[in-house]
């Protein structure tokens, strides 16, 4: 690759980032085309160079946006090795999680938007949260029974996540990290109990 190349790429993967990170902090409809270029550094003409559209960035980003998070997930799994999901719960419900929606999960900001998008927003949204299931479903023994299970822990992670950012009382938000978290790990704790 020449470059010329390599830079354009590079401008490219840069104003991705940033479009990833503000639709995370944002949502779909707020971040600007002038905006998101100047914020990586790049002129506003530069644009077509390097996206059809602002559709076509967008969607680019979100997809992005969305992969990101499998990474993390994984990390956060394996940040107590004896027991892999309370790892997880307690990273994703975590309050760092919560007052940083930039580098967060995208699953918790685009998921109505993913529900209003079109085909290639809501393809992009269930690849991940089937990424997710399965890796939830994994920590377990990949069952149908932890299946169900990795559908109900991640619908408790998002949705507490997504309330807890969107309430107004930091009392509340903090207790809808922390009571979600204690009731998924009870969950787990008397599940992997052995039969009397």
């Amino acid at each position: 690759m020449g470059h010329s190349q390599a830079a354009r790429a590079a401008s490219r993967e840069r104003v991705l980032q940033v479009t990833a990170r503000r639709i995370r902090e944002e949502g779909l409809t707020r971040p600007g085309v002038a905006d998101l270029m100047k914020e990586a550094g790049l002129t506003h003409g530069g644009f077509y160079k390097h996206f059809t559209s602002r559709d076509d960035l967008i969607t680019q980003a979100a997809a992005l946006a969305l992969e990101e998070g499998s990474a993390k997930m994984e990390r956060a799994a394996r940040t107590n090795e004896q027991a892999p999901r309370t790892g997880l719960i307690d990273s994703y419900l975590a309050k760092q999680h919560r007052d940083a929606p930039g580098t967060g999960c995208a699953l918790v900001t685009l998921g109505a938007a993913a529900g209003r998008g079109d085909q290639g927003l809501k393809e992009a949204y269930e690849r991940q949260v089937r990424t997710y299931l399965d890796l939830i479903a994994g920590l377990d023994d990949g069952s149908e029974e932890a299946r169900a299970e990795a559908m109900l822990n991640l619908s408790a992670l998002v949705g507490a996540m997504l309330m807890a950012r969107a309430v107004a009382d930091p009392a509340l938000s903090d207790q809808l990290l922390t009571t979600v978290a204690d009731r998924l790990k009870q969950r787990q704790s008397h599940d992997s109990a052995p039969a009397a």
